[in-house]
């Protein structure tokens, strides 16, 4: 499980160095940033700019980390890729959780 914690001043942005979240690696995903979240800010980022592929058990993982959420923290996903953003609008989760739009001018020329 390939995870990044970077500090930010608000709180803390975890950055998913997968290509896929997926019924092989969900539990321990999900293990892994609860604990990471535990000693963060106020505000939570979590980075999925890496992730290529998101399946039903990848999904499920996200959905229990957002529950998980102490109160008063919030979670925020960013860097959705296509196929990642659709599984979230399929599923109608994006009007559930918070997620942060790529900012145009830093996607990928190429892609």
């Amino acid at each position: 499980m390939q995870l990044t914690l970077l500090p930010q001043p608000d709180g803390l942005t975890i950055r998913v160095d997968e290509k896929r979240l997926d019924a092989a690696i969900a539990t321990a995903f999900k293990d892994s940033v609860r604990s990471m979240i535990a000693g963060g800010g106020p505000q939570v980022t979590l980075d999925l700019s890496g992730v290529d592929f998101l399946d039903s058990s990848g999904l499920g993982a996200v959905i229990a980390i957002y529950k998980a959420m102490p109160a008063g923290r919030t979670l925020t996903l960013a860097g959705l890729t296509p196929n990642v953003e659709r599984v979230f609008q399929l599923t109608r989760m994006d009007t559930v959780l918070t997620i942060r739009k790529a900012d145009p001018r830093q996607q990928d020329p190429q892609g």
